[in-house]
């Protein structure tokens, strides 16, 4: 485990020292100063409206990340003809992914504590106080993380076997699709076709259910999140990147990268 901290570290002084993660970030804050304009000329829903524009913002921002820089993570080092380099040393190559996977979801989470201090900023800019129903944003933030932490799982095993033009679209195209799965087993149960609802159950067992994460509504509008649904969604998190990070350190484990 000491390996993959050191490629995790090499991945996170790699990303840092990347000028998209900075227009990224630009752009998230950018989004947050414009939800303090628009909160201010909106009477009564200032918080709501700075809570949902700022949360929405970090969210896009990190999928951003954890998608482009994610399919890149193993493709890069092999075209640089690093990754070659590397492997001879007494480095296993599940610690290899195991290292990048964490260098990453490390960049994810300092970028998105630096926004999060900015909507905090925002709302106290705004409304010159914070409520103790305003722990709720952090909860939702802390959802995000796990969100983006499914999606850099998914983005470095289809690194490990695609390109990155194809990593992506196959990782949107999960993402995507486990935002739905819910409506997709629904319209499935509601066709006239034993098949398609066997077949959609399927796809919604077997998809990472996106859904569950979305937490801005409720973090905006002041409401309590549930506990246990705290824990829910961590051992959803955690079981389901244990099964990505073993199919991807099988996939890459059976590369021939002669």
């Amino acid at each position: 485990m000491t390996r993959a901290a050191i490629v995790a570290l090499n991945t996170f002084r790699e990303a840092v020292r990347d000028r998209v993660l900075y227009n990224l970030i630009f752009f998230a804050l950018l989004m947050i100063s414009a939800a303090v304009l628009v909160g201010e000329i909106s009477i009564g829903i200032e918080r709501l409206v700075i809570v949902n524009l700022a949360l929405t913002a970090i969210s896009i921002t990190g999928l951003v990340m954890a998608v482009f820089i994610g399919v890149s993570l193993v493709y890069k080092e092999m075209d640089k003809r690093t990754l070659y380099a590397l492997l001879s040393k007494p480095l296993r190559r599940w610690e290899f992914l195991a290292g990048k996977f964490a260098g990453l979801l490390l960049t994810l989470t300092v970028n998105t504590a630096l926004m999060t201090l900015g909507l905090v900023a925002a709302l106290l800019y705004v409304t010159h106080t914070l409520r103790l129903a305003d722990a709720n944003i952090l909860v939702a933030v802390y959802f995000i993380l796990l969100q983006l932490a499914l999606v850099t799982g998914l983005a470095l095993l289809f690194s490990c076997f695609s390109t990155p033009m194809l990593s992506t679209l196959f990782t949107l195209g999960i993402y995507l699709a486990g935002l739905f799965s819910a409506d997709l087993r629904a319209s499935g149960m509601n066709a006239n076709s034993r098949a398609l609802e066997l077949v959609t159950r399927a796809l919604y067992y077997v998809l990472p259910n996106f859904s569950n994460f979305n937490a801005i509504h409720a973090a905006g509008h002041g409401r309590a999140i549930p506990f246990t649904l705290v824990w829910a969604n961590t051992a959803y998190t955690a079981a389901y990147l244990l099964v990505i990070l073993l199919a991807a350190s099988a996939v890459f484990s059976s590369r021939d990268l002669k």
